[in-house]
């Protein structure tokens, strides 16, 4: 098999959609045992204490959507702008509720995702 060079991978993951690609890295996860979570490694190597000392304080969190309410077209519009997704890959996450709109994002980000989906009607869930 030829070897491809960066620019060419990079040239195929163009025109994946984000689920697409999404999926790719959990497939490029699972197949070479590695995670895409950088500073959780840089911790891990870091030693013993700072692991425990990361588990016991939540810095990362998910914002996930657990119904779209009364106001769909509002929240899918809301998903859009807080996600890179199209209109078909947002609506689609929006239908199978309770489905995850970000994931490991910082606190406040996380509120604001939340307080702009429950602005649209949402119901939402930080975890």
């Amino acid at each position: 098999m030829a070897k491809l060079t960066q620019d060419e991978l990079l040239a195929q993951f163009e025109e994946l959609t984000l689920i697409e690609l999404a999926a790719f890295v959990k497939a490029f996860e699972e197949k070479f045992d590695v995670t895409a979570a950088a500073p959780v490694a840089v911790a891990a190597a870091g030693g013993a204490g700072v692991v425990a000392e990361a588990a016991e304080e939540q810095d990362e969190f998910d914002v996930i959507l657990d119904s779209a309410g009364d106001k769909k077209i509002q929240v899918i519009k809301e998903v859009r702008a807080l996600t890179s997704l199209g209109l078909k890959e947002a609506k689609d996450l929006v239908d199978g509720t309770p489905a995850t709109v970000l994931e490991k994002v910082a606190k406040d980000a996380a509120e604001k995702a939340k307080a702009q989906l429950e602005g649209a009607g949402a119901k939402v869930t930080v975890k």
